[in-house]
């Protein structure tokens, strides 16, 4: 729900939207894109989800350029500090963060709105 969102967002400004399970991503597709979202809830201990989320990241990462990246998630323990650890390495490797959102728990219509908000920057 929070990744239908930010593609609300990003659709009323405009944007052509693609939603990609990551799964269905690889970093090929990366040329296809001006703007990115990436989504990961927090795992473990405070660590993006390791079997699938965190090697396509660390694909990506170094490929970013300066497309427009956003980052979101959530957790339900200790204080979210997966989604500054995530933006530290993405500042380590020059990608163009320009927001991130972190909702504790499942996201409300408030971390919703502020979800929506994210995709519309990325518009």
């Amino acid at each position: 729900m929070f990744a239908l969102s930010n593609a609300d967002g990003a659709r009323e400004q405009g944007a052509e939207v693609d939603l990609f399970q990551v799964s269905d991503f690889d970093a090929s597709m990366l040329e296809n894109y001006g703007a990115l979202a990436f989504g990961c809830p927090a795992m473990g201990s405070e660590e993006l989800e390791s079997e699938e989320f965190q090697p396509l990241w660390d694909k990506v990462k170094d490929h970013l350029g300066e497309r427009k990246v956003v980052l979101f998630g959530s957790y339900e323990w200790a204080d979210g500090e997966w989604l500054e650890n995530w933006k530290a390495d993405a500042e380590d490797a020059s990608v163009n963060v320009i927001d991130s959102l972190a909702a504790y728990d499942a996201p409300g219509p408030q971390e919703q709105a502020a979800c929506q908000a994210l995709g519309a920057a990325l518009a």
